[in-house]
């Protein structure tokens, strides 16, 4: 499917500007993952633009807060080293987060992110994570349900940002005529 900066920044919050930026490494992300039916674009694009800020954000805002210093030594996200904590703090723009997470995606998109966590804050690592997480996740089945709660619940673990997700989820399904 062909997205164009006019879908990319209605489903993601973004400007037009920013958008047009975004949009071959998006459609590259997309084409490479099989996101590529309206319905899994629609909900893929609301999902990334609320956990980017509308595609600003590929790089968590460090406090740290009380959230993130919990970070250090999670065994659950493969933090097993005395620093892991910061060092694999969310970056891309679904938010890949600690050693575990950033050493399967290494694999899945045949990066260095563990010498070389930062390259998820280019935009095209950025995006490339964001659908590599995605596919892997068996969020295009659910898309194509339109499970977007479900979805939110995968990516977030909980509903933080629901109305944002869902108004996105809207603009996106509206410019893609759905």
């Amino acid at each position: 499917m062909q997205l164009n900066s006019t879908i990319v920044a209605a489903g993601s919050g973004a400007t037009q500007l920013r958008a047009a930026q975004w949009l071959p490494h998006l459609q590259s992300a997309c084409d490479r993952f099989a996101i590529n039916t309206p319905r899994r674009v629609a909900a893929f694009l609301a999902q990334i633009g609320h956990e980017s800020g509308g595609l600003v954000y590929t790089r968590e805002i460090w406090g740290p807060t009380p959230a993130q210093s919990r970070y250090e030594g999670r065994a659950d996200l493969g933090n097993t080293q005395p620093g892991d904590g910061k060092r694999f703090m969310g970056r891309g723009l679904i938010q890949i987060t600690g050693r575990r997470n950033y050493q399967l995606a290494s694999i899945g998109l045949d990066l260095d992110l563990i010498s070389h966590p930062e390259l998820l804050e280019q935009s095209g690592a950025a995006a490339s994570s964001a659908a590599w997480w995605w596919a892997n996740h068996g969020l295009n089945g659910l898309a194509d349900l339109e499970q977007f709660e479900r979805i939110t619940r995968i990516i977030n673990g909980g509903t933080n940002g629901a109305a944002d997700r869902r108004a996105l989820y809207g603009a996106a399904k509206k410019a893609l005529g759905i």
